[in-house]
């Protein structure tokens, strides 16, 4: 594991991050709404939220949402992007503390988020912040290797990108995730999502990864002359697609509340 601090690994990559992280599918909404009951009136509370990309679906239906998150530049630019919407209440906190208040949730979401936390006690932090029938679901954009550019493109990361191995969100075990949502047993959901890139996109949304070497690193040009390479050899119309499948893990989180 890096040295640097999990909470400030993302400060200087914001503007990148808001620019060419991808969005989450609008399906999610519909879907949540006919396999948990979301509705209008439900609280979020987005643990991790960032620069509250995942925060805006829930806004948009009409959620009220607390985004909690650590890194003072990644929650500022939240609060500046919902500055007008007063469904949003930025929190600085953690998922280990929130600071919210007790049985005041209806649903608790991580997205691109859950493998930095310390799992067991997020898990009793969720449980007490969580209403009796409240659900939790940990959701991750997780970038496809279906292509030959994406394959090219991962090898990469491998090659150049500072503990991409250890930090990839893939290495998340089934286990993990099992042991958060327990002794309820959780359910999976899929959905497609893309983004077209340029190459100064496709140099954007490298760099807005904590693992990518900047510039001031040795390895900052020999990967970009490389990523440009790989640009050319696979762009069409001057662009290259970016697929990913949005994983959803979601569950009942605090069932034991209804039986007390």
């Amino acid at each position: 594991m890096s040295t640097i601090n999990n909470t400030e690994r993302f400060s200087n990559r914001v503007d990148n991050y808001v620019r060419y992280r991808p969005h989450y599918p609008v399906a999610i909404i519909p879907f949540l709404t006919e396999a948990i009951g979301l509705n209008t009136n439900w609280t979020v509370a987005d643990i991790g939220s960032g620069t509250g990309i995942s925060c805006e679906l829930f806004l948009q239906n009409g959620n009220k949402v607390f985004g909690i998150e650590p890194n003072t530049n990644m929650r500022q630019a939240a609060e500046e992007g919902f500055a007008p919407n007063s469904n949003f209440v930025s929190i600085n906190g953690t998922a280990e503390q929130t600071t919210l208040a007790d049985n005041s949730v209806d649903l608790v979401i991580a997205a691109q988020a859950f493998h930095w936390f310390n799992a067991p006690v997020a898990k009793q932090e969720v449980k007490r912040i969580a209403k009796p029938n409240a659900y939790a679901a940990l959701i991750w954009n997780e970038r496809s290797t279906n292509t030959d550019f994406l394959k090219r493109y991962d090898e990469l990361l491998f090659k150049y990108a500072t503990d991409y191995a250890s930090l990839n969100h893939r290495n998340v075990a089934d286990e993990k995730i099992a042991a958060f949502f327990s002794p309820v047993k959780y359910e999976e959901k899929e959905f497609d999502n893309v983004q077209q890139f340029t190459f100064d996109d496709l140099k954007g949304r490298l760099l807005s990864s904590s693992y990518a070497p900047l510039p001031d690193s040795d390895k900052y040009q020999p990967m970009m002359d490389e990523l440009l390479k790989l640009f050319n050899q696979y762009k069409a119309d001057n662009k290259i697609e970016f697929n990913y499948e949005c994983k959803i893990y979601y569950a009942p989180i605090n069932l034991e509340k209804n039986n007390k």
